[in-house]
């Protein structure tokens, strides 16, 4: 999987410089009305995981390790993604309790963009984990003036990186999650809840479609989910969404995004 893509940005679901193919506005997420058997689940697509890793992993190798790469054409919209960001982050910080500011995992980290932009000021230390062995060096090169405070860049899917218990205040994962399968969403959200230190907190920053099927990008081997289908999948990984909110002023070609701050469920 690509690590990261959203373009790349570490992401990857289907980058932000993927367009929205419809001109529907975007779901409600107060709608609790649409069964689950409504929404489409591309199987054919998904069946063979290795497949869809591999022609991801294909498909990130020929891509230029550069912003504009990672966000798939769409590099002039980095400020703004990261202006909002920062923005959540600090609501985040008003939660009781609050997450700490020791360490965070850049999850589908690319070359390091987010990391770079907004992790590395906020954090003492900062971990990227990323699929590309090219990004990865761009990444170790481009973050070097930061010296100690970048820690360990692991060259690793996200359907198989266990990251260390109890070690991440805050694990961030944009534009990443469209290529794992359901499965392994599921799998890796378990293992992040796992890896948070006291307080810590998981954010997601994806594409979501806005309407109830899942779109499949055969390019980049990915797939842009609906909002309800995530939130299906939080609740079998146990998680709750502590704070949910839509990134604005991004062009109006492009797919909604949506942040989510997660807590584990606590425990009955």
């Amino acid at each position: 999987m690509a690590s990261n893509v959203a373009n790349h940005d570490g992401s990857a679901t289907t980058t932000p410089a993927e367009t929205n193919p419809s001109n529907e506005q975007p779901v409600n997420n107060n709608d609790q009305t649409v069964n689950d058997s409504e929404v489409f689940a591309p199987d054919d697509f998904l069946a063979d995981s290795n497949s869809y890793y591999n022609n991801a992993k294909k498909y990130w190798s020929n891509v230029s390790p550069t912003v504009d790469g990672m966000l798939g054409g769409f590099g002039s919209i980095s400020f703004i993604d990261i202006r909002g960001s920062e923005q959540f982050l600090k609501h985040l910080y008003k939660q009781k309790p609050a997450p700490g500011r020791k360490r965070a995992l850049d999850c589908g980290a690319g070359i390091g963009r987010i990391s770079k932009n907004l992790l590395l000021p906020l954090f003492d230390h900062v971990d990227l984990v990323e699929q590309d062995e090219q990004f990865c060096q761009t990444a170790r090169t481009e973050l070097a003036d930061y010296g100690s405070k970048l820690g360990t860049v692991f060259n690793e899917g996200l359907q198989n990186f266990v990251p260390a218990q109890g070690r991440y205040d805050i694990i961030w994962a944009q534009w990443v999650l469209g290529h794992l399968t359901d499965e392994d969403t599921v799998k890796f959200f378990n293992r992040c809840a796992e890896a948070l230190a006291r307080g810590g907190m998981i954010v997601i920053k994806e594409n979501f479609t806005t309407g109830n099927v899942v779109d499949v990008d055969r390019t980049d081997s990915s797939v842009t989910r609906p909002l309800l289908q995530m939130k299906q999948l939080l609740k079998q990984a146990n998680m709750r969404v502590v704070k949910e909110q839509r990134q604005t002023s991004f062009p109006k070609e492009l797919y909604p995004v949506y942040m989510m701050a997660l807590r584990p469920t606590l425990k009955k």
